[in-house]
């Protein structure tokens, strides 16, 4: 099945290989979370020449790291926060992800920056974005270009004349977060490391005063095993501190969750050639093309309920609503909107009440002998974050470590994209694909295109689309389940795929066509397809019924309430 020697399949078979070698190897480094920040950690280890692991209870970018504005940006606001190396950092790890790390990934967007106040907020804006293009030192994207009321009209139509008295088209990047992530981790397993999902930590090993290793449990099957490692590194994000606690260590910082929700229309609804920011009050809304799709948020309110589900309450949506709709010609409605998503944003806690005042820096610590945990930051700068815990992580490694090399690490698929995107013609007519289809799939995998596509020899029908998601091919699925380590329907729908949030549906109305898609891949007999598609459906269900809610608490007890995909994940227990 693997085309291409030495690509990762993260497959059903590499699954149980991996659990054998989590419960026998002596391992340098055991890293826990499978978001943005983690998979970097254990590609970061396993490209210095560490023997690593990786468990994520769930599912790859389950958490924040498939729930964030889609952007691998540098924080413009942030400048006006006085976080100059912050911002440094951000743009830098951009220019280095667009050119070299994750082209066919990580894209360029242009935006529209609308003015409002005479006199004092163009040249402010302009010395600002000025910073912002210089500071990163960018190449491969253009200045920017101030704009009349007209100007920037003609550029977005869809603005009411009176909310803008001119404006400043900038450049930035949009990324399928979900996506970028599982290929993170799927790079560090190309480069040697034991990567694992549904596989839940519930408890420290320890010898002496040194943490040495963890005891997991797989959330599929309830079975336990122990992995030992010279250092674990925790990166769990939101998580971070109920993992610190059963660590019994005292933590070095605390994490705090602030919510963020998105609202997704159909692309029509808004009549735009580019991306829009806009000021709100409180920070700022981004408006931003998602294919055939917008965009909008974010929201910025504290969260102190069930991290494994934000709930996003028809106040936030309604926010969302209001705050744009200040500045279109046609307003949107509720019934405009497609899908919702709500996300946490792994914040260090600061003295502040206003998390979005909170830094965006992240902080690494020796916790303990044998044990580090990295938190806060921002997806953008995963790759510097990951090299910080890493260095840290060495104290505890018998070995000599050496220097990180990411920076000239390029991420599975991204070598030969910029080729075969000269050949769209060509491989479109190799395999009878439209070229825009083609388009598509180089954006999702890149050069790995031909080994996705490999999987419809001998059934042809696996190239038409999925019949209710025809941005998404039925190999695609299959893809996922087979090389992505995809174990369920919601990881497929909801981050290999974005249908969840793409097709007003959200999945319901292919969820059996997916289920009976992969269940040859992943050994599902009828009765595991049928609750596979019924817990998703009870899972969207539960979505919607909460986005129509007053308030956190009531939403919350409703999304909750939904049945879970994997084995009941229960509370962690210590068990030595």
């Amino acid at each position: 099945m693997n085309t291409q020697p030495g690509t990762q399949f993260l497959s059903p078979t590499q699954r149980q290989e991996a659990w054998d070698r989590l419960g026998s190897e002596q391992f340098d480094v055991v890293v826990v979370g499978g978001g943005v920040v983690g998979t970097g950690v254990a590609l970061d280890a396993a490209t210095r020449g560490l023997k690593v692991a990786l468990v994520e209870a769930r599912d790859f970018a389950s958490g924040t790291s498939s729930r964030s504005s889609k952007m691998f940006h540098g924080g413009l606001r942030y400048l006006e926060q006085l976080e100059f190396g912050l911002v440094r950092e951000a743009l830098r790890e951009r220019e280095l992800s667009l050119t070299t790390l994750a082209p066919h990934l990580v894209k360029p967007l242009e935006f529209l920056f609308p003015l409002t106040r005479r006199v004092w907020e163009r040249p402010y804006m302009a010395a600002g974005i000025f910073l912002y293009d210089k500071m990163g030192g960018a190449k491969s994207v253009p200045a920017q270009k101030h704009l009349t009321r007209s100007g920037a009209l003609r550029m977005s139509p869809g603005l009411k004349r009176s909310s803008l008295i001119g404006g400043i088209r900038y450049f930035d990047t949009v990324v399928d977060d979900a996506r970028h992530t599982m290929t993170v981790a799927r790079t560090a397993a190309h480069y040697g490391a034991v990567v694992r999902t549904s596989t839940q930590v519930v408890g420290f090993l320890r010898e002496a005063d040194r943490v040495s290793g963890v005891r997991v449990r797989d959330s599929e099957n309830g079975q336990t095993t122990e992995v030992r490692g010279h250092v674990v590194i925790n990166a769990t994000g939101v998580w971070t501190d109920e993992i610190q606690a059963l660590s019994k260590q005292r933590g070095r910082f605390r994490v705090r969750a602030s919510k963020g929700v998105h609202i997704v229309v159909p692309r029509d609804r808004v009549v735009s050639e580019a991306a829009i920011i806009l000021r709100t009050e409180k920070s700022v809304l981004f408006v931003i093309p998602w294919g055939g799709h917008w965009i909008i948020g974010t929201t910025d309110t504290d969260w102190n309920l069930d991290l494994a589900h934000p709930a996003a309450t028809k106040a936030d949506i309604d926010y969302l609503l209001s705050q744009v709709n200040k500045v279109l010609v046609t307003p949107l409605t509720h019934d405009d909107i497609d899908g919702v998503y709500a996300g946490l944003r792994p914040l260090l806690a600061g003295e502040s009440d206003e998390t979005s005042k909170l830094s965006r820096e992240h902080a690494v610590a020796r916790v303990s002998p044998g044990l580090v945990a990295i938190a806060g930051g921002k997806y953008t700068t995963y790759r510097v974050m990951a090299e910080d815990a890493v260095d840290l992580a060495a104290e505890d490694i018998p070995a000599r470590v050496a220097s990180s090399i990411t920076a000239k690490v390029p991420l599975v698929g991204a070598d030969g994209y910029f080729a075969l995107v000269n050949q769209t013609m060509q491989v479109g007519a190799q395999y009878g694909l439209h070229p825009y289809r083609v388009t598509h799939l180089l954006d999702r995998y890149g050069s790995l295109i031909h080994e996705v596509l490999a999987l419809a020899e001998g059934a042809p029908e696996l190239l038409d689309p999925i019949t209710d998601a025809p941005a998404y091919l039925q190999v695609e699925a299959v893809y996922a389940a087979a090389a992505e380590g995809a174990l369920h329907l919601e990881d497929i729908l909801a981050r290999r795929t974005r249908i969840s949030i793409e097709y007003q549906h959200r999945g319901v109305n292919c969820a059996e066509q997916v289920a009976n898609l992969v269940a040859p891949v992943l050994g599902w007999d009828a009765a595991t397809v049928n609750r596979e598609v019924e817990t998703y459906r009870a899972r969207v269900e539960a979505e919607i019924l909460s986005q129509t809610q007053p308030d956190d608490e009531a939403a919350d007890a409703l999304r909750a309430a939904a049945p879970e995909a994997r084995a009941e994940i229960l509370e962690p227990v210590e068990g030595s």
